[in-house]
């Protein structure tokens, strides 16, 4: 018997390229005809029965090591008066804690040192560490009963980024520009920046990466120096028609190839040849801070001068915003306050409460607030307890995901308001409960997605940003 282990064609391919690529073909006739159906009905590819979105952006103000909801914004009279008593059991719950502290003798309750007031029109508590951000209270959605599964910081930066405390899934920008598509064909579509010279936490690409999505909907991480995206500029002597040149005929090269192998990776390559062609002129332009006046500096403070602080980043993610980048992710590290947390805090404080405060005005004042939405938080909050010693006048607070608190800005959300409460001593939600999944889910409903139909599959399962879970929070909706 003769038995065929080949096929001849035209094209050269084996008999299982040739039926892959006889699929694809099908696949790519039902697909355009499909969007053409839907252009023609007036509404985007991700379906009809999705919501009008209210954003066009997200800027996510990523305070990484997990701030204190207690010394911030959730104001507990009662865990001052009790202050240096032992956690209740009737508050603990037997709920399990870290190994840093969960084998103490002693769980003293610490009460915040901080002075509280109420700001604005809305009455907002906010500590005085945040003197700026307490002078546009009535700008913002604060969400105070937040909580996650996630008890230490690998798991619960991935979690609040991904949908996931295991790595390997997309993460919210990549979930975004698969979703919607990018802005503007110049600038990636998700930009991350870091702020410079933090310690802490370690903060890894994965957090930003692109999971089992294709690899062009990766973040592409913008650095405080001469070559802020890596490899992007041409060899000396290579100018731009040169570079145009080499790129067109790679690229009848990669679409001879795509023609005999429909390899998806391919249709990566070229388009992130052209993405990177594109930002040889967009990203000098959006990095170049001499056309800002001088009331910018004022507004974010003289660190915006300095490339690589956490200032001078808010500053680019309004450059981006305006040059309609779809995700802009700043990571500012350093809030993880195992011990000595009233002068960490302080540190802290000081070099993102203007910047943070100038962004949402800076983006008010040129009518960007609107659709865009500022997202202000960390993966989980802080205990309410001390780690370690107990003194007059120094103490720690563990990592805590029972309850932290986020805020947010525009894009949607209800301003001048206060999601959800806390117990007595800020360790368990008792109202308004919002899950990580429910702040994924209203993130994208605000974006004109309906988080339930945002998949992608991968290993037979078809996958989403929400998993299987997630509410939107009405509420917090304007």
């Amino acid at each position: 018997m003769n038995h065929c282990t080949g096929f001849d064609s035209p094209l050269g391919l084996d008999r299982r390229n040739f039926l892959r690529n006889f699929g694809m073909g099908l696949g790519g006739i039902a697909l355009a005809d499909l969007i053409q159906a839907a252009e023609q009905k007036g509404h985007s590819f991700t379906g009809a029965g999705d919501p009008v979105p209210k954003a066009k952006r997200v800027i996510f103000l990523f305070q990484s090591g997990a701030p204190s909801q207690i010394d911030l914004f959730d104001h507990k009279p009662q865990l001052i008066k009790d202050h240096g008593k032992q956690l209740p059991d009737s508050i603990r719950k037997g709920q399990r804690l870290t190994g840093m502290s969960g084998n103490q003798a002693s769980l003293p309750l610490v009460g915040s040192p901080f002075e509280f007031k109420q700001h604005g029109e809305s009455g907002a508590w906010v500590s005085d560490l945040l003197p700026h951000t307490a002078k546009i209270a009535d700008d913002l959605c604060f969400v105070k009963s937040m909580y996650t599964e996630a008890i230490n910081h690998g798991p619960g930066v991935t979690f609040m980024q991904s949908g996931s405390q295991f790595p390997g899934r997309p993460s919210i920008g990549a979930w975004l520009d698969y979703g919607l598509g990018s802005l503007n064909k110049d600038l990636p579509s998700f930009v991350v920046m870091t702020t410079k010279g933090k310690g802490g936490q370690p903060l890894v690409s994965r957090f930003w990466g692109s999971g089992f999505l294709p690899g062009k909907h990766d973040g592409v991480r913008l650095r405080p120096d001469k070559d802020a995206v890596l490899y992007l500029n041409s060899p000396k002597g290579v100018d731009s028609s040169d570079r145009r040149k080499v790129l067109d005929h790679l690229r009848r090269l990669h679409e001879h190839q795509l023609e005999q192998t429909s390899d998806p990776a391919l249709e990566t390559r070229i388009a992130q040849y052209e993405m990177a062609f594109n930002m040889q002129r967009s990203i000098p332009d959006v990095t170049d801070l001499s056309d800002e006046p001088e009331s910018t500096f004022e507004l974010y403070g003289e660190d915006a001068r300095k490339p690589g602080t956490f200032a001078a980043n808010c500053l680019l993610a309004r450059r981006l915003a305006e040059r309609d980048t779809r995700f802009i992710q700043l990571y500012h590290p350093g809030w993880d306050q195992h011990s000595g947390l009233p002068k960490g805090i302080r540190t802290q404080c000081k070099e993102t409460d203007q910047a943070s405060a100038a962004l949402v005005t800076d983006l008010k004042n040129r009518g960007l607030l609107d659709d865009t939405l500022v997202i202000w938080g960390g993966e989980f909050g802080r205990t309410n307890y001390c780690q370690g010693k107990l003194t007059a006048n120094n103490f720690g607070r563990d990592h805590h995901p029972r309850c932290f608190t986020m805020w947010m800005a525009g894009g949607g959300v209800k301003s001048g308001t206060s999601h959800g409460q806390t117990d007595d001593y800020s360790y368990n939600v008792v109202d308004g409960g919002v899950h990580v999944h429910d702040f994924h889910a209203t993130l994208l409903h605000l974006l004109g997605i309906d988080h339930e139909r945002l998949t992608f599959k991968y290993q037979g399962r078809h996958f989403r940003l929400t998993d299987v879970h997630g509410k939107i929070v009405k509420p917090i909706l304007a």
